[in-house]
């Protein structure tokens, strides 16, 4: 029987479990290392030893509608994409509302979790942390871990030859990235094509005498602007395309997306991407053309070694000079505080039931949240795994909910297990689809809405659910956790997109994409019917945790 929760990280994921631990009954305590909640988010000027933070001038990727907790919306004045500053203000409009942060201890480091002796029968945990010099053990009947991916700087240094024995240089890893300045004059070379090492290479060329950019793979660049202005995620994640998607071949749907990039600019002829490239990742930048197309920064391959103060890359050509060496490789994780015996059950989240659970334990009171990458927001994921997670734990008492059988987690791991990639950033790019996994979690929680349910109780909301942004209130309609909120908020998400921009109001009949609602809804039947004549012929399979075949 679950009571007492042990959660381990006060971010994202953390604060959504401690919320959702409190809604099941349960007992929660938090285990953070530093002073203060935010996690990644919370940003300072200098480099905290053992934690990992954004710089200065991050901006998110996905909009705020998109990103919320599913039952407290963002202030409709604050930006649709958020600088860290105002992520962190709402961190802590949620934590005060909700009254979190009474169940959180600060500068509280976790060293150690280990199954307790009688662990088959119980499945209780130890706990043993260290505060002010003072070490304390704990037992607690269940354990959240909420530390996500972002715990180990990425730096494959042996994959880089004369980095360490040859270059005069200055050689970091992004995540010691803070500002500009000192870089200043320089020239710089930025190893990977992330999300990262765009928007550093963009940020870069400002002040830099110059900015090169090592890409391995082929990478597609969009931006954060749909066609008609709007947040581009609020457009394009939509269950009527993730329908599309399921109903189409995956060749014809990934020639559709390819098009779909190139016709912001042709991406061949800036060095990015081919059409006929299987190796490739997608990145979310506005800047990064323009700064290609105006040489402020200059697109490379892989690096091939380092001199003293030269780069030689792959195709034989060599860069000279260069001051500073920035790896944006990303970031593994290890949680070295479990004991080796659990550790050793996983190595990536596709080692975990549904990302979550380790399925050899012999009780499921371990979670493991955040440790996603999704192609929408994973603040949504973590929060719709938290409220799995706590309501799974309290239907071990209540008799509901209850985790399928050991041996039924175990083949479900094993089929849906990706091919292994090299190293762990790779593995950490196998990004699953935003609305396949969260409503694969949600119907696991009982909280799915019911399409053919609303159509006919509630056929404006239908509408705005198929046809709009799957933003998270739709998580709250039904089930347990229920928000009364939930309807309008859905309703209303296109104003509170809106209210931010409109500071300066202008005569226009423009609207919103919620136009196209009943078009769209007209073209279901035709569509199925394709649906149909396809399923007559071979063509590769679908799953709801793959989500578009880019």
């Amino acid at each position: 029987m679950v009571q007492h929760v042990a959660v381990i990280g006060a971010g994202v994921g953390g604060l959504a479990s401690i919320k959702c631990c409190l809604e099941e009954g349960l007992e929660p305590t938090c285990f953070e290392r530093s002073e203060d909640i935010g996690g990644l988010w919370r940003y300072t000027d200098s480099v905290e030893s053992a934690r990992v933070s954004v710089y200065r001038s991050v901006i998110t990727n996905t909009s705020k509608e998109m990103s919320c907790f599913s039952d407290f919306p963002f202030p409709e004045d604050f930006p649709n994409y958020l600088p860290h500053s105002l992520l962190l203000e709402y961190f802590r409009m949620y934590a005060q509302h909700f009254d979190l942060l009474q169940h959180i201890r600060f500068k509280t480091t976790v060293l150690s979790v280990r199954k307790q002796p009688d662990f088959a029968t119980s499945g209780q945990w130890e706990v043993v942390t260290k505060a002010d010099g003072v070490q304390e053990s704990h037992v607690f009947d269940a354990v959240m871990v909420c530390t996500g991916h972002y715990q180990e700087p990425y730096l494959p240094l042996a994959s880089f030859p004369g980095i360490e024995t040859l270059f005069k240089g200055q050689y970091l890893h992004s995540q010691e990235y803070r500002d500009v300045e000192a870089f200043r004059g320089k020239r710089v070379l930025v190893v990977g094509i992330g999300n990262t090492g765009g928007d550093l290479s963009v940020e870069l060329s400002r002040v830099a005498a110059k900015v090169f950019l090592s890409a391995r793979s082929s990478t597609w660049v969009v931006s954060r602007l749909s066609d008609q202005g709007f947040p581009i995620d609020m457009v394009n994640t939509t269950r009527f395309n993730h329908f599309l998607d399921w109903l189409l071949p995956a060749a014809l749907t990934k020639r559709i997306k390819f098009r779909k990039f190139n016709s912001w600019f042709n991406h061949a002829n800036y060095g990015l991407a081919s059409t006929k490239s299987s190796n490739f990742s997608l990145i979310t930048n506005e800047e990064l053309p323009f700064c290609l197309l105006s040489g402020a920064v200059v697109l490379k391959p892989s690096v091939k070694e380092f001199t003293e103060s030269s780069a030689l890359f792959e195709d034989g050509t060599t860069e000279e000079n260069i001051d500073v060496v920035l790896f944006a490789t990303g970031y593994s994780f290890s949680f070295p505080f479990l004991e080796e015996s659990v550790r050793s059950l996983f190595h990536d989240n596709h080692s975990l039931y549904k990302c979550i659970f380790p399925p050899q334990l012999e009780r499921p009171t371990l979670a493991i949240i955040g440790l996603i990458r999704l192609t929408g927001s994973v603040m949504v994921g973590a929060e719709m795994q938290a409220r799995w997670v706590t309501g799974a734990f309290a239907g071990g008492r209540q008799g509901w909910n209850k985790l399928p059988p050991a041996s039924t987690m175990i083949a479900d791991v094993l089929k849906k297990k990706p091919p292994v990639k090299r190293n762990p950033a790779q593995r950490q790019s196998l990004k699953l689809s935003f609305i396949g996994y969260t409503d694969d979690i949600a119907s696991c929680a009982g909280v799915k809405p019911s399409m053919l349910r609303l159509l006919l109780t509630d056929p404006g909301l239908a509408l705005a659910i198929f046809f709009g942004p799957c933003t998270p209130y739709q998580y709250r309609l039904v089930g347990r956790g229920k928000w009364t909120g939930a309807r309008a908020a859905i309703l209303t998400q296109w104003q509170r997109t809106l209210k931010p921009l409109r500071t300066r109001v202008v005569d226009d009949s423009s609207s919103s994409p919620s136009s196209w609602h009943w078009m769209c809804l007209l073209a279901l039947p035709a569509a199925l019917a394709l649906r149909f004549l396809l399923s007559k012929h071979p063509r590769c399979g679908w799953s709801p945790w793959a989500g578009p075949q880019l």
